[in-house]
């Protein structure tokens, strides 16, 4: 009797350990080879409202490997093109070491990780954690050349300081602004009453922000806010999922009503790969626990995974 071991295991998406779309493991960050690298980084000390990010990486993980069946890479039928096939090569590098309620060493952890993959030639994907771990995420390329930030979000985050606090989660876009090899800013998907005070907004666009809110994005569409970004720049992408409407994504600590819908990010972000190289992604403020349905969790785990699929088509149609 047939057992369908012929071929090797079966290996369907609920069975396993889960890994990030199932890919290989690798403890030991010397030793990395691979075109993009995963890092959990499960810090949610940053918070102002409701804990619980720091269980995203975990959830996202689990979601991801829905889209783990084993095929080789992933046909869509619109576009015509195969996406990660065999020759792209993604790597799950853990967690970085999480201290709990010290950030400074947290985050410098989470730097060491995004450090690693950047040695090892890998794109660094990191799955946050609140946004506060976007900014060890950006020191990391200290020394390195130059990009632009692209921000999906439904908060500014460009707060100074507030109460002697510069490194929570509404602080890192104004810590990136000011990074020397941070060009500039675009923050898409910005609405309502915000975490930032008028005078952040104002500092923001003093430092090179171009602010669109979910309106003014969907005015222009897709590709007439892709083409807002400085020509040929490369760019660092860094995605809250709260930068989506709650009815979709509803696990997450701060929660805005008003925001964008799946496509409308997709074809920017695709958009943004045909024209930009990627230097490095994060996506970050899933709360799993606040969403029983996982919807929140799947739907992070499958932009990540078109997303990187748009980066090494892009970079693969280039050559």
């Amino acid at each position: 009797m047939s057992h369908g071991y012929e071929s090797g295991r079966l290996n369907l998406p609920f069975t396993g350990i889960c890994t990030f779309a199932k890919k290989p493991y690798v403890g030991d960050w010397t030793t990395i080879e691979a075109d993009a690298a995963i890092l959990g980084a499960p810090f949610d000390a940053g918070t102002q409202w409701r804990a619980g990010a720091r269980f995203g990486p975990r959830g996202v993980r689990e979601a991801s490997t829905l889209f783990s069946f084993g095929h080789a890479g992933a046909y869509d039928h619109e576009d015509d093109a195969t996406y990660l096939g065999e020759e792209v090569r993604i790597v799950d590098m853990g967690d970085a070491d999480i201290v709990h309620t010290d950030t400074l060493q947290s985050h410098t952890n989470i730097r060491a990780g995004v450090e690693a993959a950047l040695t090892a030639g890998a794109l660094p994907v990191v799955i946050g954690g609140d946004h506060s771990i976007n900014i060890p995420c950006i020191e990391a390329y200290e020394g390195r050349p130059p990009f632009h930030v692209l921000q999906i979000d439904a908060h500014l985050d460009f707060v100074d300081k507030r109460h002697g606090v510069t490194r929570g989660h509404g602080n890192p876009m104004r810590r990136a602004a000011e990074k020397p090899w941070v060009t500039g800013l675009t923050q898409v998907g910005i609405r309502n009453v915000s975490s930032t005070a008028k005078e952040g907004y104002d500092a923001a666009r003093a430092m090179g922000s171009d602010i669109l809110s979910v309106r003014q994005m969907r005015k222009l569409g897709p590709q007439g806010t892709a083409a807002r970004l400085p020509k040929g720049t490369p760019v660092y992408i860094t995605i809250d999922i709260d930068g989506f409407c709650p009815s979709i994504a509803p696990g997450t600590g701060t929660p805005s009503h008003g925001g964008f819908l799946y496509y409308e990010v997709l074809e920017l972000l695709q958009e943004v790969t045909r024209h930009h190289d990627i230097v490095g992604i994060d996506l970050v403020e899933v709360a799993p626990d606040y969403d029983p349905t996982g919807s929140t969790s799947i739907l992070a785990a499958q932009l990540l995974m078109n997303l990187l699929g748009f980066v090494f088509h892009a970079r693969s149609t280039a050559r």
